[in-house]
C-alpha cells in the first residue's frame, strides 16, 4: 500500500548552523521521525500566507499541527497574562487557515500541543493561560498520566492510562464547538480534544508524541490518511 503524504507545520526561527546564522524553517526531528516510523511521508510545511492554506491541505493526505509558541490571547478574546509568550502572529494565522482548511476539505488531523490549543481556538474555545506541574525544567520533558475516555477516538487509539512526555503551561478552558475532551490529567486537565462528526480524523493531544517511543497516536492519523487517500 501507498505511503500518505502527512503535512507538519513548520515555524521561522533563528538557526545556526556551520557557518551560517540565518532564518530557517524549523521543526524537531521527532515529528518527521514519528510519522516516518508509523508508516507515512513527511512533508514539512514553512509558514506561508493564510491564503495558501487550502492548496497546500488539498495535496496531503493528513496534517500535524506541531507544538510551540502561546497563541496569541486576542484570538479567543482575552488580555495576556503576565506568563503568556510574546505573540508569534504569522504563525498563529497560518496555522489557523491549515486547521481550518483540514476540517472543510476532509482531511486527518493531528494537532500536538500548541496545536491543540488552536483547534480549540479555531472553534471558538478558550485557553487557562498559565498552569503548573505539566513541563519539566527549560528545554526538559516532564511526564505524566493522561486516562483516555473509554469510547472515544483517543479511548480506542490508547485503551489504557499512559505516562506520556509534556512540556506545556497552558491549557484548554472553555470547549470550543462540537469539541470532546477525551482524555484528562489526574487534575483535571484536558490531555485530548475530538471532533466527533467530523467529514475526516479530528484528534488533537497536549502531550508531545514525537518526544517518546509510543506510535499508537501518530499511527492512528497515518491509517485515517491512507484510508481517506484511497477514496479521494
Amino acid at each position: 500500500m501507498s505511503q500518505p503524504l502527512i503535512g507538519i507545520s513548520t515555524y521561522l526561527e533563528e538557526a545556526r548552523w556551520g557557518v551560517w546564522s540565518l532564518p530557517a524553517a524549523v521543526l524537531p526531528a521527532g515529528y518527521h521521525r514519528l510519522v516516518q516510523r508509523a508508516g507515512g511521508l513527511a512533508a514539512l510545511l514553512p509558514p506561508d500566507s493564510p491564503s495558501a492554506a487550502a492548496s497546500a491541505v488539498a495535496r496531503l493526505d493528513g496534517l500535524v499541527i506541531a507544538g510551540g509558541a502561546d497563541v496569541e490571547p486576542a484570538r479567543y478574546g482575552a488580555a495576556a497574562h503576565s506568563r503568556t509568550g510574546p505573540p508569534a502572529l504569522d504563525r498563529d494565522a497560518w496555522e489557523l487557515a491549515l486547521i481550518e482548511a483540514a476540517l472543510e476539505c476532509g482531511v486527518p488531523l493531528l494537532g500536538v500541543c500548541r496545536g491543540l490549543q488552536l483547534l480549540n481556538v479555531a472553534l471558538g474555545g478558550t485557553l487557562v493561560q498559565h498552569l503548573e506541574g505539566h513541563a519539566g525544567a527549560p528545554g526538559v520533558f516532564g511526564r505524566h498520566v493522561i486516562r483516555p475516555v473509554p469510547g472515544t477516538l483517543l479511548g480506542r487509539t490508547l485503551p489504557e492510562p499512559v505516562s506520556v512526555p509534556t512540556y506545556h503551561h497552558q491549557a484548554v478552558d472553555r470547549l470550543g464547538r462540537g469539541l470532546l475532551g477525551s482524555a484528562y490529567a489526574e487534575d483535571g486537565t484536558v490531555e485530548a480534544l475530538e471532533l466527533p462528526g467530523a467529514r475526516a480524523f479530528t484528534l488533537a493531544v497536549q502531550w508531545h508524541p514525537e518526544a517518546g517511543d509510543d506510535t499508537r497516536v501518530v499511527a492512528a492519523l497515518v491509517a485515517a490518511a491512507r484510508e481517506g487517500s484511497a477514496v479521494r
